[in-house]
This record gives structure tokens, C-alpha cells and sequence, in this order.
């Protein structure tokens, strides 16, 4: 399958660092370099995967995430100099599905683009898969849906993703590599930062008090648990 890469980056050295890198791993490039021009190539070109600089001349990057989420699922990579966690998690709440922090090595960037692309070409869940609940939390693996009270909530991919695993593993303790291992894969290392930041995004979702969660609770230096009562 021939993956299409849009590259939103207004610095035409990192830009043309990257799409090289892509092209060299035989991915298809288009490229950006300010909002406008990004969400235009969107409806232009149809790229499958999305590689975002959040500090743009025209609009925050977190902004151009939030109006890519109103109607695409497509998997987004921030790459970015804020390096600050706050920063991550804001980007990962707004629907981003990966963050990248500058700089960065051709080698890491493509260990993440290949774990985007990996989630694009995941084959939906057979007919016959049960739904999965937890108290007033429901999935349906099937139509990729997910419930709280009744009502449908909108998660991202990667959030998807997350709970998915928690509820197939509910009642048990998960350490944090064992959940990065299942997301991202077993290269991709030991990055809890983004796994904290994914599923604080994840909470805002799903618990009343974020701060005090209810479904997901941290087992402290070990990783989290899915409690089922």
C-alpha cells in the first residue's frame, strides 16, 4: 500500500530533512509550510498520515489539529520544540496521536511514522467480537465505538487504542512497558511522557475527576489498572 505523508513544517531545512527521509523509505510526500496550505493539501491531496510542526506562522499547530479532527481520524505526529509536558498533553488531548520532540534523528522519525502506519493498516475487528464493558464504559469493537452512560464519545486513534487494551485487561495491573509495547510497539522504548500524556487525555474523556480516576488508576511505579467495580 503506498503511503501518502503530508509534512507541515515553515522551516524549509527540517522539511526538506524530512521529506527525505520519507522518500527514502519509499513513502509519498506532500508538504506545507503554514496552516492555510496544510488544510488545503488535505482536501487536495488526501494524505493518509500527517507530520505537524505546532509552531506555525499563521495558527498553533494544536488549532490545525483540532479542525483536521472534525472530520479525519488520520493518524497525526507532532514534532515540535516545545518540549514541555504540559505541551504534549494539550496536543495529544486535541487529537494528536504521537509528539516528537526537536531535534530528532531520521531513525526516530521513521520508528514513529512506522507505528502510524501500522495503525492504518490494522484490519477491523471481526463481527463476532464481543462488546466490552466496565460499569457505564462500553466498547464495540466491531464499529470502533465507544460508550459512557449510553452516549457516544469521540476518542482519537491512539486513546482508542489505550482503553481498548485496559478493558480487555481489566482488573489488571499493567506495567507502563507492557501498555507501550501493545501502542507503540517493542522498539519504540520506554517514553512513559508520552504514555502519561496520552492517558491523561484519555481520563479527561472518560473520569468525572480527572485528578481522582474512578476506571483507570495508577499503580505508582508500576504502570495502571482498569478496575472493574
Amino acid at each position: 500500500m503506498s503511503i501518502k505523508i503530508l509534512i507541515v513544517e515553515d522551516d524549509a531545512q527540517i522539511r526538506s530533512f524530512v521529506s527525505y527521509a520519507l522518500t527514502n523509505e519509499h513513502y509519498e510526500t506532500v508538504s506545507a509550510d503554514c496552516a492555510a496550505r496544510a488544510l488545503q493539501q488535505i482536501e487536495d491531496a488526501s494524505p493518509d498520515i500527517m507530520i505537524l510542526d505546532l509552531g506555525l506562522p499563521d495558527m498553533d499547530g494544536k488549532e490545525v489539529i483540532r479542525k483536521v479532527r472534525e472530520s479525519s481520524l488520520m493518524p497525526i505526529l507532532v514534532v515540535s520544540a516545545r518540549d514541555r509536558e504540559n505541551e504534549k498533553v494539550a496536543a495529544l488531548d486535541m487529537g494528536a496521536d504521537d509528539y516528537l520532540t526537536k531535534p530528532f534523528s531520521a531513525t526516530e522519525l521513521m520508528a514513529r511514522v512506522r507505528v502510524a502506519a501500522r495503525h492504518l493498516s490494522q484490519t477491523p475487528a471481526k463481527p463476532e467480537m464481543s462488546r466490552l464493558c466496565v460499569r457505564s464504559l462500553m466498547i464495540d469493537p466491531e464499529k470502533r465505538l465507544t460508550y459512557l452512560n449510553g452516549e457516544e464519545i469521540h476518542l482519537t486513534p491512539m486513546e482508542y487504542q489505550l482503553l481498548l487494551f485496559m478493558m480487555k485487561n481489566a482488573g489488571k495491573v499493567l506495567t507502563s512497558g507492557a501498555i507501550i509495547s501493545e501502542l507503540w510497539g517493542s522498539g519504540y522504548g520506554n517514553d512513559t511522557q508520552s504514555l502519561r500524556a496520552l492517558m491523561a487525555g484519555l481520563r479527561r474523556k472518560i473520569e468525572k475527576n480527572p485528578g481522582k480516576p474512578e476506571y483507570i488508576v495508577t499503580e505508582i511505579g508500576v504502570g495502571y489498572r482498569m478496575k472493574e467495580e
